[in-house]
């Protein structure tokens, strides 16, 4: 057994008191203050004093740990951005690697305060199971994260519709996507559901078909009515033509801006603007207008055409039909 009188020259890592003798070991510090005073006040001191020391020196070390993750964070977005590397991979591994440093410091930390890492390891070990249990939907964001990483169905600054939320990707973390809605508002999509969910990415193709639906009244002249629409989009530079060289256009949007295959984008030939009568309805006619623009001219080109074919139609005689009745006096 450790007698009190040796406390002062033992180390305070080998100090372990058994669960069991704790209160024993209180009587005899009691005795031992009771005894020699002095020599209690000393011990306690030192012990004190020693203990003060590891505080500084953890304290010291997490600092210079904490400053140095910043170093190593700002010499990884050098790194990224001299590479042009994909931001939502830049901020993923960023994420990833400052998480892991500061767990890692943190576990030197204690071990420079004189607790013994193996049985912190154990006791981490033992209690596992449950915090995984706990963070099980945290563990699968953080696969959601690799397979988004991995497979890359959309990229920062592309808009998606995903969870029933719609915006313009601004991060990917480790276990989350932050997005931007088109109202400034910040929604935070869990990466697990984001992963196993339907998305969808209107910037992933340097094209895109826009459609309108426009209704006549009964009478008009179908293919004079035809012509006058063909006329609007066709007057519209930002309208595609099947004239148009496809090598060329593919060219100038430059596909190294999107994520997938450029063999995925490639088009034969680029369609003509369509016009074709899509149904009788019991008030009206309705043709469906289809047209293929660059993705960045989508909404632009849409209410540009949808407010056109209001104003331009109507003075050529092609009168939009609604419900009325007609009142005939006998």
């Amino acid at each position: 057994m450790i007698l009190l009188q040796d406390l002062a020259i033992l180390p305070t890592d080998s100090l372990v008191i058994p669960a069991d003798s704790l209160r024993q070991g209180a009587q005899q510090m009691i005795e031992y203050a009771k005894s020699d005073p002095q020599g209690f006040w000393q011990t306690v001191g030192q012990t004190m004093l020693q203990f003060g020391l590891k505080v500084l020196a953890a304290l010291a070390l997490y600092l210079i740990g904490i400053w140095l993750i910043g170093l190593v964070k700002k010499g990884l977005k050098r790194m990224f951005a001299r590479r042009k590397t994909e931001q939502t991979l830049a901020s993923f591994v960023s994420s990833f690697v400052s998480i892991s440093l500061t767990i890692v410091l943190i576990i030197i930390s204690i071990s420079t305060l004189g607790v013994n890492t193996t049985s912190l390891a154990a006791l981490l070990a033992a209690g596992g199971m449950a915090i995984g249990m706990a963070l099980s939907g945290t563990v699968q964001n953080f696969a959601g994260g690799i397979m988004l990483l991995a497979f890359k169905p959309f990229r920062a600054g592309d808009f998606i519709e995903a969870q029933g939320h719609s915006g313009k990707v601004v991060e990917v973390h480790i276990t989350s996507t932050k997005i931007l809605t088109p109202d400034n508002r910040v929604v935070i999509l869990p990466n697990g559901a984001l992963s196993n969910g339907t998305i969808n990415n209107f910037s992933g193709r340097p094209l895109r078909r826009l459609e309108w639906e426009v209704s006549v009244s009964y009478g008009v002249d179908a293919a004079k009515c035809k012509e006058a629409i063909l006329a609007i989009l066709n007057s519209d530079e930002r309208v595609l033509h099947d004239k148009m060289d496809a090598k060329k256009l593919y060219k100038e949007l430059d596909l190294k801006n999107y994520q997938l295959s450029t063999v995925d984008y490639k088009m034969d030939a680029i369609p003509a603007p369509f016009v074709g009568l899509k149904s009788l309805n019991s008030n009206d006619i309705t043709f469906v207008v289809r047209a293929w623009v660059r993705g960045d001219d989508y909404w632009d080109v849409f209410f540009a055409m949808q407010e056109r074919f209001y104003t331009e139609l109507p003075p050529q005689g092609f009168t939009f039909a609604y419900p009325h009745i007609e009142i005939v006096k006998s």
